[in-house]
């Protein structure tokens, strides 16, 4: 048997939609397999009854398929489902390394990519590797043209997950389709400014690269009590926030000492909207993880 640890992951950052991602030291999934003449699945944890076990179906069962490597995969999972904060990429992250390994394939972290990135493609139609590379390689990824880079980011972050579902097909439909010239200029200032945050471990640089004139506004509009959230976050320290992925999860990026503050203000600022959430005190951390 072996055992894989695959952490929650954050996509977008506001500025880098469909290209920047960050793993979580947590939640996290924990990727169970085993040989077998063919794959079966078995989930338990958070959202376990929404998530099908038909391989078909299933993230985990495209890898295995990719992987020409048959087992029974167990997921445990600790990350829940359309909560923007990379369930589905944790558990197709958590299956490629586990698989790789099980059946010695041989294939380098980076390979296994868009190997988990077949996985995605069962969930949101598309195979997008925004969550699946920092859920594999850790750190802050970018992820564009089949090129990928990672960096190995630590920095504190609070990821607030509220009691409200978005689905990713939902939070796609809303994107839009246009858009100026001045907010094309401003992202792309945004974006940059967010990677040499990155690249420095400066929560402060990296936060002011997070706004997003673009994607996030019409994404924000699906999450009850976003506004408050974000306001609350960062009058309490934060150094930047926005919608975690396709949502309704919101991440705040903070400097050691203030999470608590943080993760305090945000769940209350959900509480004010009539939302129950909790809060992620966590950081940027390694990806999935054998033992």
């Amino acid at each position: 048997m072996i055992t894989v640890r695959a952490p929650a992951t954050s996509a977008n950052l506001g500025s880098g939609f469909d290209v920047f991602g960050v793993a979580l030291d947590r939640p996290a999934d924990v990727i169970r397999v085993e040989k077998a003449p063919r794959t079966t699945i078995s989930v338990t944890g958070a959202g376990s009854q929404y998530i099908p076990e038909d391989p078909d179906k299933n993230t985990v069962g495209a890898v295995a398929e990719a992987l020409d490597a048959p087992a029974h995969i167990d997921i445990d999972k600790g990350v829940r489902p359309a909560s923007g904060l990379g369930s589905s990429a944790a558990s197709a992250a958590g299956a490629a390394v586990a698989l790789n390994a099980l059946y010695d394939r041989g294939l380098s972290r980076e390979e296994l990519v868009p190997v988990a990135g077949e996985g995605e493609a069962v969930v949101s139609g598309e195979a997008h590797v925004d969550n699946v590379a920092p859920a594999i390689l850790g750190g802050f990824t970018i992820a564009s043209g089949g090129d990928l880079t990672a960096v190995r980011a630590r920095m504190p972050v609070v990821a607030c997950l509220p009691e409200i579902a978005v689905s990713t097909r939902d939070a796609r439909r809303v994107v839009p389709t246009q858009a100026s010239i001045e907010d094309v200029v401003e992202t792309v200032g945004n974006a940059a400014t967010l990677t040499a945050g990155m690249c420095r471990n400066d929560p402060k640089l990296a936060g002011k690269g997070m706004d997003d004139p673009v994607v996030t506004p019409a994404r924000a509009e699906l999450i009850t009590g976003y506004e408050t959230v974000r306001e609350g976050a960062l009058a309490a320290g934060a150094t930047g926030v926005t919608v975690s992925g396709a949502g309704p999860a919101v991440l705040a990026l903070c400097r050691e000492g203030n999470r608590r503050k943080v993760a305090r203000e945000m769940v209350e600022g959900f509480a004010d909207a009539g939302v129950e959430a909790r809060a992620y005190q966590t950081r940027i951390g390694p990806g999935a993880e054998l033992f």
